[in-house]
Parts: structure tokens; C-alpha cells; sequence
């Protein structure tokens, strides 16, 4: 585990944010949820865990795990930002597992999940999600055109009574689960999906002005 993550085990007490995904490709939008976990939430780190295989998602139109990875190295640039195949090395699949192996490996590491309000929407059809909330803090990102939805959205309204407000954001992760944020910050339209998306247009030929 230590070499999946650079050499650098946490210490007891350190707070980690944990965010997961497909980075098919990490963008800036990524970066930005992470610098800005690491000031509001006061946290020691921030651990890109870029997963093997979305299990919601077709392995179609994914690049392989090294090629993500080092993409993803490229884009943190930061010295408090670790990319890792950790899910690779602990062998899982779903989020529920991920965490709840490294509560098992860390029990006094303070881990806080990080994701964007467009995942807060859809969290619900992830693999056992209640499990997420009841095990670790939760951090939710604000993205553009999201907010209103996310908020609505069925963990949202199932967690409502543990919400806690931004002014104590620094405090989250000394919170016993369950208990989340709605953090708004400099919004990024940036998103995985789009890029894919442009790189797959085809080029269209420049017109020549024909002689005469």
C-alpha cells in the first residue's frame, strides 16, 4: 500500500480527503475541488483514487489505469495532492468497500469523502451508498448548474438532519458520520465527459479558395 501511495502513509490524527473516480481525463475542475478541500476543511491531504473501472460505467472509451494515472499526476501539481491506483492494490470495486478497507487499515486517520454536487445527485444508485455517509465525513462540491438538483436529490433529503453549515467547515472532519457539506466555491465547468467529448469530434477540413 505504502508504494501505491507514493511512500507516504498517513499518521494517526492526519485528515484525509478521499476522491474517487474514472479521471477519463482529470481536469482542472478536479484540482479546484481539491485545493479547495484542503484549505476549507483543513486537511493534511487529498488522495486521487482513480479507480480501475467505473462499475457504472462501460470500460468502452476508458484509457488504461497508467495512462490515467499519469494524466492525473499532470494535472495535480500539487505537493499535498497523491494520485493512486489505490483501489487497484486493495482489490475493489465499489466506493462502500474502498472506504471501509481503509477505515480497517487507518482506524485513526480522519477521512472525509470528497465529490462534486453532480455525484451527490446520482450517489443514490451507487452500491450500497448509506454506507458511505454512516462510515465518514462527506464533502460536497458545488458545480455549475447542479445545486438546485443535488440539494433535492435522495441522499440529500435521507441525510438532511446531518448537514452541517460551512461556517464550520475546518471542523468536519473531527465529525462522527453521519455528517456532510454543501461547500460553494469559484465554480469549474470543466468536466471529464466534455473533454472526451471534443476529442472525439472529427476535424473538419479548412476550405481552399479555388483559383480563378
Amino acid at each position: 500500500m505504502a508504494e501505491a501511495l507514493g511512500g507516504r502513509l498517513p499518521g494517526a490524527g492526519q485528515r484525509i480527503g478521499l476522491l474517487g473516480g474514472s479521471f477519463n481525463p482529470a481536469h482542472a475542475g478536479h484540482r479546484a475541488i481539491s485545493t479547495t478541500a484542503l484549505r476549507r476543511l483543513h486537511l493534511d491531504a487529498v488522495w486521487w483514487l482513480v479507480a480501475p473501472q467505473n462499475p457504472l460505467k462501460t470500460k468502452a472509451g476508458t484509457a488504461p489505469l497508467r495512462k490515467r494515472v499519469a494524466a492525473a499526476k499532470a494535472i495535480a501539481r500539487h505537493p499535498r495532492i497523491v494520485v493512486s491506483p489505490l483501489e487497484e492494490t486493495l482489490g475493489t470495486v465499489y466506493t462502500a468497500d474502498t472506504i471501509a478497507a481503509l477505515v480497517r487499515r487507518f482506524p485513526r486517520v480522519r477521512f472525509v469523502w470528497l465529490m462534486g454536487a453532480d455525484n451527490l445527485q446520482q450517489v443514490s444508485r451507487w452500491r450500497r451508498w448509506p454506507e458511505i455517509f454512516a462510515t465518514v465525513a462527506v464533502a460536497i462540491f458545488d458545480r455549475p448548474t447542479y445545486s438546485l438538483r443535488a440539494l433535492a436529490a435522495p441522499a440529500a433529503r435521507r441525510f438532511a438532519r446531518q448537514r452541517i453549515g460551512e461556517r464550520t467547515a475546518k471542523r468536519l472532519a473531527e465529525r462522527k458520520p453521519p455528517a456532510w457539506i454543501f461547500i460553494r466555491h469559484r465554480l469549474n465547468s470543466q468536466s471529464s465527459t466534455r473533454i472526451r467529448a471534443a476529442k472525439a469530434e472529427p476535424t473538419r477540413p479548412k476550405r481552399t479558395r479555388q483559383p480563378g
